[in-house]
């Protein structure tokens, strides 16, 4: 299968790439950071030197480039089998105090990146009449939690996003999932003092999407809930 994953330099975009990747599948992937995304393509293919990786460096968080990176990947012919819609970004803070501007990039980042890549990459599932797209939404999206703020209002958007497009692809034999991932050891938690047994791996979520493609055509695996054992932090 061919994969296309953003964000996919670090964190879970980093551990989906190394899941399918360990499973033979080929990459399409991008983060905003060339050095740690051409870094993380080299370890990859280090362990996985049989796999075909196409990478290259985008900022999804602006309308042109999010679509340039789809029309990039269309470039190279091939079937789009999964699309992982990861990109994504937090800053902490309240609606009512949060610095001005702050809205704008959370909604620029976590769901126009996905809005605009999908529009893109879409209509050449549908011509194939099968696909899946996953968008990595958050526990943020289902509730809102003390300094989530425009990072929480940007995560309920995607989820909006997803479902609307769930509704949208069953006709075309297109799978959508969402995701909803609660705390994880990625850098989101650099420099803190959690215990690391307190919160989920990336792994977690990398071998849950994972799964969700070895289901039958017929089934779909419409929401994935993951929260730490001993719950939300």
């Amino acid at each position: 299968m061919n994969i296309v994953i953003t964000g996919a330099s670090k964190g879970f975009g980093k551990s989906l790439a190394e899941k399918f990747a360990s499973h033979g599948h080929d990459l399409y992937i991008c983060s905003r950071n060339a050095v740690s995304l051409y870094h993380t393509v080299d370890e990859i293919l280090t362990k996985f030197p049989n796999i075909i990786i196409k990478a290259k460096p985008f900022d999804l968080s602006i309308k042109e480039q999010a679509k340039e990176f789809g029309h990039w990947i269309l470039e190279f012919g091939i079937s789009i089998d999964v699309l992982i819609n990861n990109a994504g970004l937090f800053l902490p803070g309240g609606v009512h105090n949060e610095e001005e501007g702050v809205l704008e990039k959370m909604i620029e980042v976590n769901l126009y990146s996905a809005y605009h890549l999908t529009r893109v990459l879409v209509p050449t599932m549908i011509k194939q009449q099968r696909g899946h797209v996953f968008n990595m939404c958050s526990i943020a999206s289902l509730h809102a939690y003390n300094n989530g703020g425009a990072y929480s209002i940007s995560k309920f958007a995607l989820a909006g996003f997803s479902k609307n497009l769930r509704e949208e692809m069953k006709p075309h034999g297109i799978k959508v999932t969402t995701l909803y991932p609660g705390a994880a050891l990625t850098d989101s938690w650099a420099g803190s003092d959690i215990d690391p047994n307190r919160i989920m791996e990336a792994s977690d979520i990398s071998e849950m999407v994972y799964a969700a493609t070895l289901l039958s055509p017929q089934a779909c695996a419409e929401d994935i809930i993951l929260r730490p054992q001993l719950g939300d932090l």
